[in-house]
């Protein structure tokens, strides 16, 4: 088979699908977390580390997936990251048991720590002149699979599976294992893509990959503590009704974010004001998420979303775009090892901190603090860190 890049509609395609498998399967996690809280008698910490485990590996295994990307080839890494994916997933519910839960979702996280850096890296490949656009293709994408797991898991998927939640994770499997059959009989390798003794290692001197580092790691700790401690902080208040709509509110609220990066990528990438605002909207978002009323609780959700999408967006846009092509899965894996550890620790500390003070208030802490690390890092920004 001829070595080509694939048409347009056909790359656009796949890297949207693959953009929703990103985040489809550990998005289911959210709407399930009562029953699971309620069938393996886990604590507030360890509902944390569960939600959370998957951010750990998109750090600690970002830099083997360079690696791995160097040795075989982002494709073949796109499709060996896919079907880690969808087996693990499949298998977290086995038992149900807290152990095969965790050992089956840190196998799902290290999967998907293999993907983040293969798409960047296929961004360059298959869109070398379009490369802003691409991004924003399957950010989109991995902002609708957050939206699909967070908002159709309770009202459709559980409903199908007899209330199993077990059962749920295997039904968000499925369309992962597709995406990885798609690729493979659709593409072929780029010519001169595994590079056997090529750079894989990040570069921890450039001063670039510790910004987009921490900036990515602020949003997505602000994104990643509402989706862990919001299902638990309305069952504290006693709002259980709102779980489902809230969840929702947060990830759907993430789509208008994309469409806007979409049509103003080349205005916003590198520029300071754009996360100077998104790093005091999310504050803004959990403030309104401690007041008591529905609509404030729905719209807080919503506000915080959109504004954490706003910065991993604008992050995923930089590297196929100012670093070279043989170390875009360098720059990548650099910036995703610092951001993904940042948004796992911060908040699984707030899950502490719930455990320890018993204030239900102290749920938003994490997001919080994902948020000034966005407005620090926007303030520090420099004119390298956009397009040269």
């Amino acid at each position: 088979m001829t070595s080509h890049r694939p048409p347009s509609w056909l790359g656009f395609a796949l890297l949207w699908f693959a953009g929703i498998d990103l985040r489809l399967t550990i998005l289911a996690v959210p709407p399930v977390i009562p029953l699971i809280h309620h069938d393996l008698a886990l604590s507030e910490t360890e509902v944390a580390a569960l939600t959370g485990l998957p951010v750990l590996l998109f750090g600690a295994i970002a830099i083997p997936g360079s690696l791995l990307i160097a040795r075989i080839g982002a494709r073949r890494a796109l499709i060996v990251g896919l079907i880690a994916v969808a087996f693990a997933s499949a298998l977290r519910g086995v038992g149900p048991s807290w152990p095969m839960l965790f050992a089956m979702t840190f196998a799902m996280g290290a999967g998907v720590a293999i993907l983040q850096p293969s798409l960047p890296s296929l961004v360059s490949q298959w869109f070398p002149t379009s490369a802003a656009l691409a991004t924003a293709v399957y950010a989109n994408g991995l902002l609708i699979g957050e939206a699909l797991g967070a908002s159709l898991t309770i009202p459709l998927v559980l409903p199908l599976t007899g209330g199993s939640w077990p059962l749920s994770f295997v039904v968000w499997a499925v369309p992962v294992l597709a995406t990885a059959a798609a690729v493979i009989l659709f593409t072929t390798e780029i010519a001169g893509d595994r590079r056997q003794n090529g750079p894989w290692w990040p570069d921890w001197r450039d001063a670039r990959t510790w910004r987009l580092g921490l900036l990515q790691g602020g949003g997505s700790a602000l994104y990643f503590a509402c989706n862990a401690f919001v299902p638990d902080y309305l069952q504290a208040i006693g709002r259980p009704d709102l779980i489902g709509a809230c969840l929702t509110a947060l990830n759907t609220g993430q789509l208008p974010a994309s469409l806007v990066i979409l049509l103003f990528a080349h205005r916003l990438s590198g520029r300071r004001a754009p996360f100077l605002v998104a790093g005091m909207g999310g504050l803004l978002g959990l403030a309104a998420l401690l007041l008591p009323w529905p609509a404030t609780l729905i719209g807080g959700a919503a506000i915080a979303g959109f504004f954490a999408a706003f910065v991993l967006i604008l992050t995923l846009a930089l590297p196929p775009i100012i670093a070279a092509p043989d170390d875009v899965h360098r720059l990548s894996a650099g910036m995703f090892t610092i951001g993904y550890t940042l948004s796992f620790v911060v908040p699984l500390i707030g899950g502490a901190v719930w455990d320890i003070t018993g204030k239900t208030a102290a749920a938003f802490l994490p997001g919080a603090a994902g948020g000034a690390i966005v407005l620090l890092m926007a303030m520090l920004l420099r004119s390298r860190d956009s397009r040269e």
